[in-house]
């Protein structure tokens, strides 16, 4: 399935007037990142395509930083307009609204009963406000399965594969790192000539073998600044264009992610370090490299990152670091070494971080029902 058109429904077989869903969906860590989109791409039918990526990148879906969303909603008659009231940990968040109307403009298409409900979308994450860690990405997924639960209650024929795909396919409008938290431990999104499935449209399960050296892989996630982005996502991915040193950026993503499919495979852990801080390194290479130019790494970043390389190189313990587009730090370690890299962080990084925080994580599997009245 390739097609924008596969996701635009035929006519409903069901109808109904009011009811609820509550879906929690997680955060995921890019591991070959993510950073530039494609502009003006065409499809089949001569659409213009937004939010494609200019590579393709692949990540371990986390299990305990998540967006929890209900979603209620109520019929009420179509008078041409988007309504909605949004709610944020119980509260009116009225500065949050317009990425919703903007969200739901992008997905009417797909969702052609938008207009006819009244909903009220009220949402919370597990991980403390103003975190530092991007909930852009959690937020869309558990919006779009919310709204994927109520066409499946249109539409009973639907299958779970179908679900799934088409919740991608919609959070990747919202944000588009969000297809990568719908399903699955290890995801990909981008077409990549050796990976089975994979698609610009939506992100996929990682198909191919998965070493167990991989499983229950931890991710401790230092905060070293909570504070507001520096540069959004948009800004920086529109700063690819032009980018001196794009094209080469955009060939490397997919040698790592052929790579990886190797790595996956044998369990090697010293290549996947190898590969995973060369991809955070040059994320923030391209940041710096980029007209105009950030730095969003901070002096405690360097800390922390000269202080794994020390441990590692001391210990021969399998542990790397990771970064998203910002300071915060994401401490990558397979389960068995948990204790002596829980250990390492107490006593040698918590002191680079804001106010002495951190949280421990996992990989998970992605999107779950909380409430589900299918």
């Amino acid at each position: 399935m390739s097609s924008t058109k596969d996701f635009i429904p035929s006519k409903y077989t069901h109808s109904i007037e009011k009811g609820a869903f509550s879906w929690s969906a997680p955060s995921n860590i890019a591991l070959v990142k993510y950073w530039g989109k494609i502009e003006n791409q065409l499809n089949e039918a001569g659409e213009i395509l937004t939010q494609i990526p200019a590579n393709p990148s692949v990540s371990f879906t986390l299990n305990s930083c998540k967006t929890e969303t209900k979603l209620a909603f109520a019929k009420k008659n179509n008078d041409g307009a988007f309504s909605f009231d949004l709610l944020f940990e119980g509260k009116t968040k009225e500065e949050f609204k317009p990425k919703i109307q903007k969200f739901l403009e992008r997905v009417e298409i797909y969702l052609p009963f938008l207009k006819d409900y009244h909903f009220t979308i009220d949402t919370k994450n597990t991980f403390p406000h103003s975190s530092g860690i991007a909930s852009s990405a959690s937020g869309m997924a558990a919006l779009a399965v919310n709204f994927m639960s109520l066409e499946k209650l249109l539409n009973p024929e639907m299958t779970d594969e179908y679900f799934n795909k088409k919740a991608s396919f919609l959070a990747r409008l919202g944000s588009g790192s969000a297809c990568r938290s719908i399903k699955g431990n290890v995801v990909v999104w981008g077409n990549h000539k050796n990976i089975k499935g994979s698609s610009d449209l939506f992100g996929v399960e990682f198909p191919n073998k998965i070493h167990d050296n991989f499983r229950n892989y931890q991710d401790t996630i230092l905060l070293v600044d909570k504070g507001e982005k520096q540069v959004s996502s948009t800004i920086g991915h529109d700063l690819m264009h032009g980018h001196p040193f794009a094209e080469k950026r955009f060939a490397q993503a997919h040698e790592n992610l052929d790579s990886l499919i190797k790595i996956f495979e044998s369990g090697d852990l010293s290549e996947f370090i190898k590969i995973v801080e060369s991809e955070a390194l040059t994320l923030h290479a391209m940041m710096m490299t980029s007209l105009p130019y950030f730095i969003l790494m901070k002096p405690n970043t360097l800390e922390i990152i000269n202080a794994i390389w020390k441990f590692r190189n001391e210990t021969q313990i399998p542990v790397c670091f990771t970064l998203d587009a910002g300071a915060n730090v994401h401490v990558l370690y397979p389960e068995n070494v948990k204790d002596e890299v829980l250990t390492f962080i107490k006593n040698n990084l918590v002191g680079y971080c804001q106010n002495g925080q951190y949280i421990c994580d996992e990989i998970g599997f992605g999107s779950q029902s909380i409430i589900d009245n299918r």
